[in-house]
């Protein structure tokens, strides 16, 4: 349990495990400790790194605006301190957006890459729920885009209110409470801070790597659930596609937070499908 300086912000970080070095990117508004249900088995065959975002948990939370880009280059700046080359990738979420600008822009830091329950770029269904989100937390979006919403109305248990049946399905939400607790714990006892998740909103919305897809060469799965409601599993068709001989696998009743609620299911094809990467 560290923390590296990466350029202009501290970025917190836990190391587990030995082998092959594997970094796992969270998404939005999640810390390092939402990979709790992976952890403990990839660290079993990995060098495992998780580490906070900037914007969330014990990392930096400097002004916005994010980009996608900035915090690709926040992830190899994390490699470089740690002296880690090359790396499996594993991101989730808006943590996939950040792995596809990661092997884009530098490739050979790249050995294997797993997408889950991302976009290339946000779809008319994605911009639609984010007005919808944005009218129903009292702000409006400008005629550019760009949201307008006063942070200090924001309470951060009625964000997460918002989204986790989005998330999550019924009856996890439901029955699995404590789990939950442990998921968004971390993130709220290390400070919540409202303007840097609209920041990360901000460089999810800017996201765009539908035309440069083709030239990934890294050996690459598209994992998501078929009934993700937060991001469409169409996007994980274009990914799968888009990138040369991607594999796709949909998991059948899999909600978009299904690495917390089928771990089982997620760790199994993600360790699966690394085993066959080669050196």
């Amino acid at each position: 349990m560290s923390t590296a300086t990466v350029g202009s912000v501290e970025l917190y970080y836990e190391e587990h495990g030995s082998g092959d070095p594997l970094l796992l990117i969270m998404g939005l508004a999640a810390d390092s400790q939402a990979w709790l249900f992976q952890v403990p088995e990839f660290a079993q065959r990995y060098r495992t790194i998780s580490f906070d975002n900037r914007g969330i948990g014990r990392s930096a939370k400097p002004a916005g605006p994010y980009t996608i880009t900035t915090m690709a280059d926040d992830a190899v700046g994390l490699l470089d301190v740690l002296g880690i080359d090359r790396a499996h990738v594993v991101g989730v979420s808006m943590g996939g957006m950040i792995a596809q600008e990661l092997v884009l822009r530098h490739p050979a830091r790249v050995r294997g890459l797993v997408l889950a329950c991302t976009f290339p770029e946000p779809d008319e269904e994605v911009a639609l729920q984010r007005e919808r989100s944005v009218s129903q937390l009292g702000g409006t979006t400008n005629a550019t885009g760009d949201l307008q919403i006063d942070p200090s109305r924001l309470d951060p248990m009625a964000l997460f209110q918002h989204f986790l049946p989005r998330v999550f399905t019924p009856a996890f939400l439901q029955n699995e409470l404590p789990k939950l607790m442990q998921l968004f714990g971390g993130a709220l006892q290390w400070g919540f801070s409202i303007e840097a998740i609209l920041a990360q909103v901000g460089a999810i919305m800017g996201h765009s790597t539908t035309a440069r897809l083709h030239q990934i060469t890294t050996p690459t799965l598209i994992i998501t659930g078929d009934a993700d409601l937060l991001i469409p599993p169409a996007n994980s068709d274009i990914l799968a596609r888009e990138i040369p001989h991607a594999r796709l696998v949909k998991i059948p009743g899999g909600s978009h937070g299904f690495n917390f609620e089928t771990p089982d299911v997620f760790n199994r094809e993600v360790l699966a499908f690394l085993g066959t990467v080669n050196a």
